[in-house]
């Protein structure tokens, strides 16, 4: 996914958008981790926690 990033930018580019692209590809690849190994919550789940947040 890395080298795809690269290889899709313009012959020059900012630095910067190059790391928020570097960045927001490993956020996904993390996500993706997260599902195989179930470290996931339900919809519901997420309800619960912000309604706790909000009290």
């Amino acid at each position: 996914m890395v080298i795809e990033t690269m290889t899709d930018l313009p012959q020059e580019f900012e630095l910067e958008i190059l790391m928020e692209k570097l960045i927001f590809i490993e956020k996904i690849e993390k996500g993706l981790k997260q599902i195989k190994e179930g470290k996931t919550k339900t919809h519901e789940e997420v309800k619960e926690i912000i309604e706790k947040w909000q009290k």
